[in-house]
């Protein structure tokens, strides 16, 4: 069955189905959300798992959320034809992020308040749509960067799972990428 879409990489591919092998990450009947924010490396996340979607042996359902911040100069509404022609839901979430943070952010970094208001967000889009799984496209780098932001700004030896359950224990967050 062929399926519209960009072709990902083999080298791609083979690290990607490693993780998700060694990490337990997709299970048969999985509806997996995707958060996608229009750049390289979520594009790339859903070019692999629209892949795996017709040669893994664990049939799952794809699909996708962006959060919209508003922020100035954000838009991914282009997209939006693209995620048409694949087939794929595709849920758009807007908060006025940037505002809040203006208004209750206390000693923290506008993207570790941004980051974590999204994935609030996106575990209730999740919770709402009747997915069970939330596919982030956070990748190795990402992971040895936060690794040294904890070293370095919190005294502490930690870094983002591959996998895990968010605190109410009814999201599982995956990172493929890993």
């Amino acid at each position: 069955m062929s399926r519209p879409g960009i072709q990902p990489p083999r080298s791609l591919l083979r690290r990607v189905g490693r993780a998700v092998a060694e990490y337990a990450m997709i299970r048969d009947g999985d509806h997996i959300l995707l958060g996608v924010s229009g750049g390289k490396d979520s594009l790339s996340l859903l070019a692999v798992l629209r892949h795996l979607q017709t040669y893994a042996p664990v049939r799952f359902t794809l699909g996708i959320v962006t959060v919209d911040p508003q922020i100035p100069g954000f838009d991914p509404g282009p997209l939006k034809a693209y995620y048409d022609r694949l087939g794929v839901t595709w849920f758009y979430e807007q908060h006025p992020i940037l505002e809040q943070a203006r208004e209750r952010m206390d000693g923290d970094s506008f993207c570790a308040y941004c980051a974590r208001m999204k994935r609030g967000i996106m575990y209730g889009t999740c919770r709402r749509e009747g997915y069970g799984v939330l596919a982030l496209a956070q990748h190795l780098d990402d992971l040895a960067e936060s690794l040294l932001m904890s070293l370095f700004h919190g005294g502490q030896l930690r870094t983002m799972k591959a996998r895990y359950l968010n605190d109410k224990g009814n999201v599982r967050v995956i990172r493929p990428l890993v």
